[in-house]
């Protein structure tokens, strides 16, 4: 099918579930993914692998949006407030996740290199879903804006520990030697690029919207600046969420108008998010599932409970508000977008081996569960904690 008759039936059927599964008081995006598995690879087919790897660019640009708009609740005053804490929680939950499900991993298989790897990418939380969930509802308070900076910073951690955790994994599977230039130097100056690319970027794009005098000028320098950032950070291997949100962060903090450029992208993004969480639907195939065995249901749920748990100890042990302690963990639990990411990386870094293709079958499959699961348990979250709008 023409990629075009596919994006818009991706668009129009992911509305349409969106808006009916609202009827149940599910969040829109659960309905987006429900309705790229009826139409993907898992249903009837009419977007198929294909197709989605051609409209990529159009998956990048929407998480590139995410990760802006994420940047725009960063400002320094609420940096100066919850940095600590934001540090502390994101650090916890990941290592949670990390390492219950590599140590379960390593009790099942008695493989280091498999466990390790499975930990690594247990670690990582995908943004996208959480965020769009927050927006849904209109959510506001202490938890909101702790979770808005621990998934901003998420993508960060992950990538320490997968560099740790895959430079141990290869001197057991390729016996590599390890250096401090793959597992310490190689993550921290992709991640110190990645920021001051896009803080650099940012300063580009508060000189240009300085000079609009329309919205439409604002938009299309916004949405310009975010799809050369994106572009640039794939062509040099950095890390397009981290660039994206460091581009929000420099414009929430310097520019005198960031609140019209935020509310234009945010008028202009709906179409776009829309048909990102649908393709990501269907990409996903329910096939593997009976696949995963033992490992991956092992891997579902001390992935979860290292989340739920590792996120309620960082909030202990950084004195944060009850409100957050009790319900943060739950807002951490997808994994769309960056499973697929991480996916790619470990059948291209452990080719030809058993681990690679275990990996990306638990990863793609698991998904499939974390998608729909991850924004009832936000929803759940912010409604306890009365920061949402219903």
């Amino acid at each position: 099918m023409n990629p075009f008759i596919s994006l818009g039936v991706a668009l129009i059927v992911g509305i349409i579930f969106g808006k009916l599964i609202n009827k149940f008081k599910i969040p829109a995006v659960a309905g987006y993914i429900l309705a790229g598995l009826l139409i993907g690879t898992s249903g009837f087919n009419l977007v198929n692998g294909e197709i989605i790897d051609k409209l990529s660019f159009l998956s990048d640009f929407a998480l590139g949006i995410i990760a802006f708009n994420i940047g725009s609740e960063l400002k320094i005053p609420v940096i100066k407030r919850l940095g600590k804490s934001i540090f502390i929680i994101a650090l916890c939950e990941s290592l949670g996740a990390f390492s219950l499900v590599t140590s379960v991993t390593y009790l099942l298989t008695k493989n280091i290199s498999t466990a390790l790897i499975l930990g690594a990418v247990s670690s990582a939380t995908a943004p996208a879903a959480t965020v769009m969930v927050l927006k849904e509802y209109k959510a506001k308070g202490p938890l909101t804006s702790t979770l808005l900076g621990v998934v901003a910073i998420d993508d960060a951690i992950c990538l320490m520990i997968y560099a740790i955790a895959s430079a141990i994994a290869k001197v057991f599977i390729k016996h590599e030697v390890v250096t401090m230039n793959k597992i310490i130097i190689h993550p921290i100056t992709e991640i110190a690029l990645s920021i001051l690319v896009g803080g650099f970027f940012g300063i580009i794009l508060t000189y240009l919207v300085k000079k609009c005098k329309s919205d439409s000028e604002i938009l299309t320098f916004s949405s310009g600046i975010i799809i050369m950032l994106v572009g640039v950070a794939g062509k040099f291997n950095l890390s397009p969420l981290l660039s994206s949100m460091a581009l929000g962060v420099m414009v929430a903090n310097i520019a005198s108008n960031s609140r019209r450029v935020f509310s234009n992208i945010e008028s202009f993004s709906p179409p776009v998010i829309a048909a990102f969480f649908t393709l990501a639907g269907a990409r996903l195939d329910i096939s593997l599932l009976p696949h995963i065995g033992i490992i991956g249901v092992a891997y579902l749920i001390f992935r979860i409970l290292g989340k739920v748990f590792g996120a309620s100890l960082g909030g202990t042990l950084s004195k944060s508000p009850s409100v957050v302690r009790k319900n943060i963990g739950f807002g951490l639990l997808s994994q769309v977008g960056v499973a697929v990411g991480l996916a790619i990386v470990v059948s291209k870094e452990f080719a030809g081996y058993s681990l690679g293709s275990l990996v990306i079958t638990i990863l793609l499959a698991t998904t499939i569960i974390t998608e729909i699961v991850g924004p009832i348990a936000t929803k759940t979250a912010i409604i306890k904690a009365k920061e949402a709008n219903v």
